[in-house]
């Protein structure tokens, strides 16, 4: 008889961009090479989703544990002065 599969909820941060062609690209900081995009930011987040999971079940079929989000991400803006010169 088979053990019962245990679930484990996992939560990662997933930064948005809006791509200048149009639509949004997505990445996840703390899954390296994770990205993925969409034609709207609704499609984005469903696509970025899948990318994750295909990510952690390649780490699980290589007998990887799932790498867990460390909590020190923080996504800011800062402003900076920056001299153009007139062309």
């Amino acid at each position: 008889m088979g053990g019962k599969l245990k679930k484990k909820i996992l939560e990662y941060s997933v930064v948005f961009e809006e791509a200048e062609e149009g639509g949004y690209t997505a990445f996840v900081p703390s899954l390296p090479g994770c990205i993925s995009e969409g034609d709207t930011f609704e499609e984005a987040k469903k696509n970025i989703t899948e990318a994750i999971e295909a990510y952690l079940e390649s780490l699980a079929k290589d007998k990887v544990e799932p790498i867990e989000e460390t909590e020190d991400i923080f996504i800011g803006k800062v402003k900076i002065n920056f001299p153009t010169t007139n062309l």
